[in-house]
């Protein structure tokens, strides 16, 4: 009996230690972010959305709080009566070097609401760690020079941005693995910053961030398993995954033949990342366009949105998947807002299951077709703007699907969560 007694001291002694470390923790953020505000998120939709990314902008929060400072604040959810923080980021939407959004990871079930506080500091810079789960890079070799373009010595070394030198092409060795790469803890990617303009796939067997070790060694290594994973699909002369193209003389005319690029990463984790890349001159026939390219990807997210503006006034632009003898194909354009594009197979270069789709908004489609290496989804610009998706979704990544069925369902989720987005609601 009296034991009984002394572990029952002891365990509220416990709860009384615990619930006091939370107030002395709930005190600290309030004396470091003083001023506060509540944003109701709703989930519309019959699904779960296990990880999604909220956006607010920037402005519609000052118009109900002026103070509000997107260079300190921090995302607080409640749980069993404490304040636990969550994932977020501000964000520089328009490459401008302005932060006009902020972003914040949510998981919500089926028809449900969740109110998150989200308190801030007016007049200081504090920006809270958090597990990195996004992440993008351009590294380059400094040091050596460039002959017969190809680049003799150096040693790599990651910038924010570049200029494409002239002498620059394929398999120059300047560029580490060729291009910039982008990643979330599912799945990575690259494209090739040259005339082949062309999206790759990094299959990941690892949450963890790794394109920062890829090609580090100066050679196509990523092209064998590793522990992290590999370099899983065979781009030859086709769009890959989700590049952007032209649909001309019946074939996909890939974003080649340019008069200079510029290359930029815009946004590095930890929740959102994003690529911009400017193409002047892109030439088809005796047409020269312009071209801004957005490339993004969230944490816990297997999607690449791909934000596109052109000056030029073109009559389409594309996208598409590569041919694969292997890989089933499957075409959705007629219901909802979003249609798909998709193949499934053991198309991989590691000879395993291999599921990618493009995603684009109906109001855009014009039609689907295929020349000797695609299959093409063909959309119309509004405005001199595109927005579509891409995935991969590989056997050996986390989760990975094993049937085309899963692959699909797994698909028809995601369209259905783009065509009920979450509601937030300032308070």
């Amino acid at each position: 009996m009296k034991w009984s007694k002394n572990i029952g001291m002891l365990m509220s002694l416990g709860i009384m230690c615990f619930c006091a470390g939370c107030a002395k923790q709930d005190s600290i953020l309030t004396r470091m972010y003083p001023f506060a505000f509540k944003v109701m998120v709703s989930n519309p939709a019959e699904l779960n959305r296990f990880e999604e990314p909220v956006v607010i902008s920037v402005s519609d929060i000052q118009e109900i709080n002026s103070q509000f400072n997107p260079f300190s604040f921090v995302v607080l959810a409640e749980q069993g009566g404490t304040f636990n923080k969550v994932p977020s980021q501000a964000v520089d939407s328009k490459g401008n070097g302005k932060k006009d959004q902020i972003q914040f990871m949510v998981q919500l079930s089926p028809k449900a609401q969740k109110t998150y506080t989200i308190r801030f500091s007016s007049d200081t810079k504090k920006e809270p760690d958090y597990l990195t789960r996004s992440y993008a890079e351009l590294s380059v070799k400094k040091g050596g020079y460039f002959k017969d373009n190809k680049y003799i010595g150096g040693s790599f070394h990651s910038i924010d941005s570049l200029r494409v030198p002239a002498q620059h092409t394929d398999h120059s060795f300047y560029i580490r693995y060729e291009g910039p790469g982008w990643e979330s803890d599912l799945v990575g990617y690259r494209f090739y910053l040259d005339w082949r303009n062309a999206i790759d796939i990094f299959g990941k067997k690892t949450t963890n961030m790794v394109l920062d070790q890829v090609g580090q060694d100066g050679f196509d290594s990523y092209h064998e398993m590793s522990d992290w994973g590999m370099d899983i699909l065979k781009v030859g002369e086709s769009l890959g995954i989700g590049s952007l193209g032209m649909w001309h003389h019946n074939r996909a005319e890939r974003l080649s033949e340019t008069d200079s690029v510029i290359c930029i990463i815009q946004e590095d984790g930890p929740i959102y990342s994003r690529i911009q890349t400017c193409y002047y001159g892109w030439q088809i026939d005796q047409d020269e366009f312009d071209v801004k390219s957005n490339l993004s990807i969230s944490a816990g997210s297997r999607m690449t949105w791909h934000q596109v503006d052109i000056q030029g006034n073109p009559v389409n632009l594309c996208t598409g998947l590569v041919k694969h003898e292997n890989a089933s194909m499957v075409q959705q354009d007629s219901s909802g807002e979003w249609g798909y594009l998709f193949t499934f197979g053991q198309q991989s270069l590691s000879h395993d299951h291999l599921g990618m789709a493009v995603v684009f908004p109906n109001n855009q489609f014009l039609k689907f077709d295929t020349d000797e290496h695609n299959h093409v989804v063909v959309l119309k610009p509004e405005k001199g703007q595109l927005q579509y998706g891409f995935l991969a979704a590989w056997e050996q990544d986390q989760d990975g699907f094993q049937t085309k069925t899963e692959f699909e369902t797994y698909l028809k989720q995601v369209c259905e969560q783009l065509s009920n987005p979450l509601i937030v609601e300032i308070q």
